[in-house]
């Protein structure tokens, strides 16, 4: 017979590719991936920090536009590590870049889905994304400071972002395309940086 939960997974994938191809930086991405199974990560934890986030900077006076839901991509070889995300959410000190900003105090997450790793995948590869939601709050973009006296989260900010130098993908190579699109985002409370910021919220394992 026919179940409609197995309708509701066929829906979700559908949603999730239509994220990811709605993300990508590269044109020609839209043939070159294929997508097998979506997993809902329903946390609710997160998502009421989400919605608590988002309450929070409205009263402080924040747009719409700052306070808009959108979607950011993070990779891994496995299901593990991605479901480990889901569950415990993405924490300050996992990521490898830190030319936005200190990993220490804040996170860095793929503003592009077919751009989520300073390699280029190569053919026959495999990997499962988490689509988090992401509330950007109020974007400061930063140069990018390569030295390893990192750059501290701003005062009044929620995330920094790379100065765009409206490279075409082309000229840059890979693993600068990927530096470039990353999102730092932290989030200080009391004069530290809090270890999981709540403006981030795992969605969607594909």
């Amino acid at each position: 017979g026919f179940h409609p939960e197995s309708e509701e997974a066929g829906s979700l994938l559908q949603r999730a590719v239509s994220v990811l191809q709605g993300s990508y930086l590269d044109s020609t991405s839209q043939d070159g991936f294929q997508y097998s199974q979506a997993i809902l990560v329903e946390n609710h934890v997160f998502l009421s920090e989400l919605r608590a986030f988002a309450q929070a900077k409205e009263a402080a006076g924040y747009s719409q536009e700052e306070l808009e839901e959108t979607f950011a991509f993070l990779l891994f070889d496995n299901e593990e590590e991605a479901k480990e995300v889901c569950q415990r959410g993405l924490r300050v000190n996992s990521s490898s870049i830190s030319t936005l900003g200190d990993p220490a105090k804040g996170v860095y997450i793929s503003k592009y889905a077919d751009c989520l790793h300073p390699r280029p995948w190569y053919h026959g590869k495999s990997g499962y994304i988490v689509i988090c939601k992401l509330i950007k709050g109020k974007v400061k973009v930063v140069s990018e400071n390569y030295t390893t006296s990192y750059t501290s989260p701003s005062p009044g900010y929620d995330c920094h972002i790379a100065l765009s130098r409206n490279n075409t993908p082309s000229k840059t190579s890979h693993c600068q395309a990927f530096q470039q699109s990353q999102y730092y985002v932290y989030e200080v409370s009391d004069g530290s940086a809090t270890e999981r910021p709540r403006q981030i919220c795992p969605y969607i394992i594909i």
